[in-house]
């Protein structure tokens, strides 16, 4: 494993719980590193999900494809997030989503059989889990809304306010396919939106 840096993740935790150095370091010691090129999948559709993953440097992309071949991307997950299919991880059962990297990646991930260790040496990790799994709920239960009643230009807004300058990161076709339109329409609201 090459040097690996912890802070940002130990800082992620720490916006949650304290952690003693000793619970610190027990936590850094059940975490795998892995390092995914652009287009390597995380996990694919119908695998079990044996990973929660931090994403440490790069961005991933969590997503569907439908039985057209469609892609539908549900989340981007860039440096300092969590990702993973949780269902998938809870159940063991196969997975909902894909989730592929769309630029060289670093991840930090930790397996379930893992986590429950760490639940059960330092229990105050149940909780931080449980705010991130509250958190992840909140924002699906508003992407869905959005997705509902928004219109597209508002999506659009809203992408640009969740996710700062990733837009110069990927392609507007990994854009348009978030938002749920297409490119070309994208390509008309960023027109519209510059005046051009």
């Amino acid at each position: 494993m090459p040097e690996v840096n912890f802070d940002l993740i130990l800082e992620n935790v720490g916006r949650h719980i304290r952690l003693e150095k000793a619970e610190a370091d027990f936590f850094i010691s059940l975490l795998q590193y892995r390092s995914l090129k652009r287009k390597e999948f995380l996990l694919r559709q119908g695998e079990i999900c044996r990973y929660e993953t931090f994403i440490i440097k790069g961005c991933l992309r969590v997503y569907t494809i439908d039985e057209n071949g469609d892609e539908h991307v549900v989340i981007f997950g860039v440096e300092n997030w969590w990702v993973g299919d949780f269902a998938s991880f809870i159940t063991q059962t196969p997975a909902t989503y894909a989730i592929d990297a769309l630029e060289n990646t670093e991840v930090l991930q930790i397996t379930k059989e893992n986590l429950e260790k760490l639940y059960q040496k330092v229990n105050k990790f149940e909780r931080f889990f449980r705010l991130l799994l509250q958190n992840a709920y909140a924002a699906q239960q508003n992407r869905i809304n959005q997705n509902l009643s928004f219109t597209a230009e508002q999506r659009y807004f809203d992408f640009i306010k969740k996710y700062p300058q990733l837009e110069q990161r990927i392609s507007q076709k990994q854009v348009s396919s978030y938002l749920g339109i297409t490119p070309v329409f994208l390509s008309m609201i960023r027109r519209k939106l510059t005046g051009k």
